[in-house]
């Protein structure tokens, strides 16, 4: 009788808020669990989240009733016979657990008991702890059963409680483990994961299978027991094994891991200036905003792949290439720069070490994860030789966009978020023989006859001081026509191309195109010293692929709140209008040109490694001493761009054989290609041609000699016409070339040979007419 009355006095101490205020009525209709935000790609696929508590929420007819029957069967039997307080499981609990103090008896919580603990937790009350969080959860409960159905009783506890892993809620448990919505759980993916809140560290099926199985069949057997399943019914469940589709989405990991990074960047100042209907702003973490981007999720993830695959390649032979050798060799300038970039140095330095200090701990054995192309290795290493580790591991950057108006489709901006940071699609790197098209065009936009044959020789330039540019194989001699310059990426001829198109040009050019760094006015930007990011240079290639017009990447489509009321839409910004920046006849020669790199020149392993067929054009780039690779090849449909290098540019190949971006970079572009045209959904792709217009006519009178051993002794037609402009410096030269054939001959030949070439002159001008 003293204990009755002992716990009635109690309970009224609570529920006047002697113990502290209870929720009111309001408050509980307005209850809410802080809510991942989602990101997405443009076929809804799901990327990634942003969050505090790894928590995604669903209604009840977005759960499958497996779960439902599993959850109720296990943790409330009499779950749709109480108004959220079990009195007889109550009584238990308060005589044996408390009075007797035999933890061993169980909980008597219900559902809604629980939803009030993972809610609004529990304080410490010193011995009186137990008893008064106990009787306000069941207060709560009683309360919340009130207000709420009990369909909306069960969506609001599956979509608060922990499960493994520190994933909150059934959506995510279920994506995690079994990689599918929970309405599509079966009875033993669904007695999995109610398993698990018995103790989500022990019965976590991941790390404790057999443990997990054990629990998932005790489930199950409830399940019989409460007449959800029959007997026959349970004991196949029981047989089946267990099975599981691990998918580790996590801030950090998963598809697309340093776009979502630059778009949380961006979507935290975004929320920081909108505001929800009761004023407060949005909170990326907390209010479970979706957020759909351009993104491909096939293609993102067959870049993805290739990357993993062509790069753990290309590391085994960079490795055997410095078998037992360090690649930055006696310089020991660049470990010590690499060091001090590490966040152990940071840290400790900012916490005051001293560099006697700093040195001990650096050569200290722990044990470490350490990123390993294709693998994560766990191993006892020094901070030194991780460090060591990081420098001789290649690097690597991926990017994809639609030409016709700058979607982004694929981004990767590096090998794993996890370990490297540093977005390396925006990452300013020196773009060698990539630039050159943007040469050729700027020449051919400022007079240049797109016939013209250029001299093979090493020319000194007195007015840059002395500079003379070699070739890559140091060979010289003969004429090449621009196509054959460009597509053997012929640097002598290159330079030449540069100063007709006027160095100032080209600039003007390159950042009209979508390049914004700055650019040094000097002769060897034609051989590509600038430093530029890969996102720059992928878009100042759209306009070859769309007639001239320049775009501007993008990849936000629209935020959603978390009822999926749209809260804004993303278009291009309005200044970003195509604009006519190259000519469309200019833009297809281009694509002309660029096609004969991959056709026959240093891209053609396009065509002959990943047989990729239909229309494709591309460009590869090397810089000095190898130490950056880089390929952009682009179809109607996709303009893509990969570089490949080290952290430090002291770190490469020693040979142009293995460091040249035909070997580093092309393979993984090539491997792309090869993975979506395999797709099904993705074949058409390969047979789209790039619109040329009315310019075949100019195109086929393009199908020339890449090389002559010497300049051909027939006069060209001037093609200026065709882009509505005089060349005077071409016709200059082809008057002096005239001049020396036309001494050669005698006066009768001289007259015949001129009659023929005006009564050509009179021709063309008469079909442009």
């Amino acid at each position: 009788m003293f204990g009755i009355f002992l716990l009635g006095a109690l309970f009224v101490l609570v529920y006047i808020g002697a113990f502290g205020p209870l929720p009111t009525t309001q408050e509980l209709k307005d209850v809410k669990n802080p809510v991942a935000s989602e990101v997405y790609s443009s076929d809804g696929h799901l990327l990634g989240r942003y969050y505090i508590q790894n928590r995604s929420n669903v209604s009840f007819d977005q759960i499958s009733p497996n779960v439902i029957h599993a959850l109720v069967a296990t943790e409330d039997a009499r779950f749709y016979e109480h108004r959220g307080i079990d009195e007889w499981a109550l009584l238990r609990v308060f005589v044996k657990s408390i009075l007797l103090q035999d933890r061993s008896a169980g909980g008597g919580s219900t559902l809604s008991q629980q939803i009030a603990k993972n809610i609004f937790g529990r304080d410490n009350y010193g011995p009186l702890s137990m008893p008064v969080n106990k009787l306000r959860e069941a207060i709560i409960a009683y309360r919340l059963e009130k207000i709420y159905t009990k369909n909306e009783i069960l969506t609001l506890y599956l979509n608060t409680v922990p499960f493994s892993e520190n994933t909150y809620g059934i959506e995510t448990a279920s994506e995690r483990f079994f990689d599918k919505k929970p309405a599509d759980l079966t009875v033993p993916e669904a007695a999995t994961l109610v398993g698990t809140l018995k103790a989500s560290n022990a019965y976590n099926p991941r790390l404790h299978p057999k443990r997990s199985k054990e629990r998932r069949d005790l489930v199950i057997s409830l399940m019989v027991k409460n007449n959800y399943l029959s007997e026959a019914e349970g004991k196949e469940y029981q047989e089946t094994p267990l099975t599981l589709h691990y998918n580790y989405l996590v801030y950090n990991t998963g598809p697309a891991a340093y776009l979502r990074e630059r778009i949380r960047l961006e979507m935290e100042d975004w929320c920081s200036h909108v505001t929800k209907p009761n004023g407060d702003p949005y909170d990326l973490y907390t209010d479970g905003l979706k957020i759909y981007t351009t993104v491909n999720y096939k293609m993102q993830e067959y870049a993805e792949k290739a990357m993993q695959e062509q790069m753990k390649s290309l590391q085994d032979i960079f490795d055997k290439h410095w078998h037992n050798r360090q690649p930055w060799g006696h310089d020991e300038e660049v470990l010590k720069r690499a060091v001090q970039r590490s966040d152990r140095y940071i840290r400790m330095k900012d916490a005051g070490k001293t560099e006697k200090e700093i040195s001990a701990a650096f050569h200290e054995l722990i044990p470490m994860k350490v990123f390993s192309w294709g693998d994560i290795k766990t191993v006892e290493m020094t901070p030194i030789d991780s460090v060591k580790h990081s420098l001789r591991t290649l690097r690597s950057a991926f990017l994809a966009l639609s030409p016709k108006d700058g979607a982004v489709k694929v981004w990767i901006g590096g090998n794993d978020f996890r370990f490297y940071q540093y977005d390396q699609v925006t990452a300013s790197r020196q773009v060698g023989s990539t630039f050159k098209p943007i040469v050729y065009a700027a020449a051919l936009e400022n007079g240049v006859e797109p016939d013209k044959y250029y001299a093979n020789e090493e020319v000194t330039y007195p007015e840059y001081d002395d500079w003379t540019p070699h070739n890559a194989e140091d060979e010289y001699g003969g004429y090449y026509s621009l196509e054959g310059a460009l597509s053997e990426s012929i640097n002598t001829v290159s330079v030449q191309v540069l100063l007709d198109a006027g160095m100032a040009n080209a600039v003007r050019l390159a950042h009209r195109m979508g390049i914004d760094v700055d650019l040094p006015e000097v002769p060897s930007l034609a051989l590509g010293v600038a430093d530029i990011p890969l996102e720059e240079m992928v878009t100042a290639y759209a306009p070859f692929a769309n007639g001239g017009k320049s775009v501007k990447p993008y990849y936000l489509l629209r935020v959603e709140d978390s009822k999926g009321h749209v809260l804004k839409t993303f278009h291009q910004d309005e200044d970003s209008d195509e604009e006519q920046v190259i000519s469309a006849q200019t833009a297809h020669i281009m694509t002309h040109y660029l096609e004969a790199v991959v056709d026959s020149g240093t891209g053609r392993a396009i065509r002959t490694r990943f047989g990729i067929r239909g229309d494709f054009a591309g460009k590869t780039g090397t810089t000095q001493n190898h130490a950056d690779g880089w390929f952009i090849g682009y179809t109607p449909d996709l303009v893509t761009g990969c570089w490949v290098g080290a952290e430090d540019p002291a770190v490469h190949f020693r040979t142009l054989y293995y460091g040249q971006g035909a070997r580093m970079a092309l393979p993984v572009v090539g491997d792309f290609f090869h993975k979506l045209y395999a797709d099904r959904s993705f074949a058409s792709l390969r047979y789209h041609s790039f619109d040329m217009g009315d310019d075949q006519r100019l195109l086929a009178s393009l199908d020339i000699p890449h090389y002559r051993d010497e300049l051909p002794r027939k006069k060209f037609i001037d093609f200026g016409w065709l882009f509505g402009r005089h060349k005077d410096k071409t016709q200059k030269d082809n008057a002096q070339l005239q001049q020396q054939e036309d001494s050669t001959q005698s006066p009768a030949d001289q007259e015949k040979k001129h009659s023929s070439i005006w009564e050509k002159i009179r021709n063309a001008f008469r079909k442009k007419n």
